[in-house]
C-alpha cells in the first residue's frame, strides 16, 4: 500500500477554528436581516443600518461591525447566541447588546439609555453615528412634518451633549464628517477646541 502525501504547510486545526466574521459579512447580514423593513419615513431600513456602519470606518473591525448590526437584536430575531456562532466577535455583540433599548433597564427611559451607551467608549461611537444618521436635515424635517407636535428628533439633539463628551473630540468629527457634516458646528459648541 502506498501513503498518502501531506502537505507540509496544511494545518489540520486551522480549519477546526472558529469562523471569522468579517466587515463584509456583517454588511450582507444588515441587509438580509432588515431586507423588508422600513423606517418611519417609509424608506428601506437597511439604508440606515448600512450608513451607520459607513460612518464607523475609521474603526477598529469589532466597532464597525456593531455598527452595521447595531440594530439587529432590537428589529430581528437573531439572537446573541446567533450572533456568536455566526463567528460575530463578543466585544460586538456586547456593543450590539449595549446599544439596544430593550435590554436596558428601563426601555422607556430613552435619557438613562443614553446614559447607559456613554459609559462605554465602543457603544458611544456606534450611537453617535446612529444619532447623527437619524439627525440628517432631510430626516429631521420629514419627521418634524410627519409628527409636529412631538418630533422624535427632540430626543436625538438632547442625546448628543452626553455622547458627544463621553469619547475624544476628533473621533467625534470623524464619524460627523462622514455621515452628517451638518452636525460639526454643533460638536465645536458642545465640546469646543
Amino acid at each position: 500500500m502506498g501513503s498518502i502525501a501531506v502537505d507540509p504547510m496544511f494545518n489540520p486545526e486551522a480549519s477546526m477554528t472558529e469562523p471569522h466574521f468579517t466587515v463584509e459579512t456583517a454588511q450582507v447580514l444588515a441587509e438580509v436581516a432588515h431586507n423588508r423593513q422600513k423606517d418611519k419615513l417609509k424608506r428601506p431600513y437597511r439604508e440606515h443600518v448600512l450608513a451607520v456602519g459607513d460612518a464607523l470606518a475609521d474603526f477598529d473591525e469589532d466597532i464597525q461591525i456593531a455598527g452595521y448590526l447595531h440594530d439587529i437584536a432590537e428589529d430581528t430575531p437573531i439572537t446573541r447566541q446567533a450572533l456568536l456562532e455566526m463567528g460575530v466577535s463578543e466585544r460586538a455583540v456586547d456593543i450590539i447588546e449595549r446599544v439596544t433599548r430593550r435590554f436596558h433597564d428601563d426601555p422607556d427611559d430613552y435619557d438613562a439609555g443614553i446614559r447607559f451607551v456613554a459609559e462605554d467608549h465602543d457603544a458611544t461611537l456606534v450611537k453617535i453615528a446612529d444619532n447623527a444618521h437619524n439627525s440628517l436635515p432631510e430626516r429631521v424635517q420629514a419627521l418634524a412634518e410627519k409628527w409636529p407636535d412631538k418630533p422624535p428628533v427632540t430626543r436625538y439633539a438632547d442625546a448628543r451633549p452626553v455622547l458627544y463628551t463621553a469619547v475624544p473630540r476628533d473621533e467625534v468629527r470623524m464619524i460627523l464628517e462622514r455621515i452628517n457634516p451638518y452636525l460639526l458646528q454643533e460638536l465645536d459648541e458642545i465640546v469646543p477646541e
